[in-house]
């Protein structure tokens, strides 16, 4: 049950304890997945909020597994996760758009019986200008019988995702999660430590008034995804037209969308004929949030949660947000 925020202060701990009451059969493992990536948050907040002043600014001058230059904030929020996450004995492995293969649990530590697949700091690019950064995370539930996870258990479609959120470090740093059951959002609050709830219950608008997309390239997108960005800024008289807001960090433009209504999308293009966003690094947690929030997503030919990944990092095109603006999308690019 959420409780009025205007009357009782609810701390996202307490919050989730009063969730895990409401599921008697509950352990307490994802509790404390939820408990430990807010803790993690917390510590990346304080880096990223001493960015210019520390010397975490700017390139590590190295190249992550997606061959894009590494900043030093997406070693450091990666390092972050990975040792705040990897000893509680919850979790079988884990695994970093930052790296590779797949995180094993060392040997040391117990293992449990989930999966975490995060993003330790989307749209790191942006952070020498001060433009709103993300983390972005997915819990799946194990499937294979072994003490480690397998890569299998990573390669899972969205829809059996467990729990997913973000957390946004803008002017205020927020986390929002669902467990299936809503979307709600949490508000750090820098004089106590905690974050607060403070957007209980998020329902995202049915239309909604921004188009978030990059139109540098549109030269290179097929004549229906032209077609169809020529639909949302009301040029073929079918629609009132979207206003245009792009920020180019994920999660800046999907928070944004997710409380004022909009689409965020990332079609394919002739650059990049398969996509360029992560589907579980990015799209499936993101996906999952917006259709708990009454939005949807799409990749253009199928529900994103749908799609059974077959590469730890692979790409895929998609069309993110409000329902009835995806609906557009499934409606002109033929998406089933």
């Amino acid at each position: 049950m959420v409780r009025n925020t205007a009357t009782s202060v609810v701390t996202i701990d307490r919050f989730i304890i009063e969730q895990e009451r409401e599921h008697p059969g509950a352990t307490g493992a994802l509790s404390g997945i939820l408990t430990d990536l807010a803790l993690a948050a917390k510590m990346i907040a304080n880096k990223v909020r001493a960015a210019g002043l520390a010397d975490v600014l700017g390139s590590a001058g190295q190249e992550n597994v997606q061959g894009e230059v590494q900043q030093k904030l997406d070693i450091i929020a990666n390092e972050t996760i990975v040792k705040a996450m990897d000893h509680g004995g919850r979790l079988c492995c884990m695994a970093s758009e930052e790296m590779e293969e797949i995180i094993p649990i060392p040997d040391k530590f117990p293992t449990g019986k989930y999966v975490l697949l995060f993003d330790p700091l989307d749209g790191s690019s942006n952070i020498d200008v001060n433009v709103p950064v993300g983390t972005i995370f997915s819990v799946l539930s194990q499937r294979s019988t072994g003490t480690h996870g397998t890569l299998a258990d990573a390669l899972q479609p969205g829809s059996t995702q467990v729990a997913a959120g973000y957390v946004i470090y803008g002017s205020s740093t927020m986390l929002v999660y669902s467990t299936g059951t809503g979307v709600h959002g949490f508000t750090l609050d820098p004089l106590l430590g905690e974050f607060l709830l403070s957007h209980p219950n998020i329902r995202i608008p049915t239309t909604g008034r921004y188009l978030s997309v990059n139109d540098s390239y549109e030269e290179h997108w097929a004549e229906p995804v032209r077609a169809l960005m020529r639909r949302y800024r009301g040029l073929d008289g079918k629609r009132a037209a979207m206003n245009v807001r792009y920020v180019g960090s994920m999660v800046a433009d999907f928070h944004r969308n997710l409380l004022g209504g909009g689409l965020f999308a990332y079609p394919a293009n002739a650059k990049s004929p398969g996509g360029k966003l992560r589907l579980l690094y990015e799209c499936n947690p993101l996906a999952f949030i917006c259709e708990q929030a009454g939005g949807a997503a799409i990749d253009g030919v199928q529900r994103v949660l749908d799609v059974q990944p077959t590469e730890l990092h692979q790409r895929t095109p998609i069309y993110l947000g409000s329902k009835d603006d995806v609906a557009i999308a499934s409606e002109m690019l033929g998406a089933h």
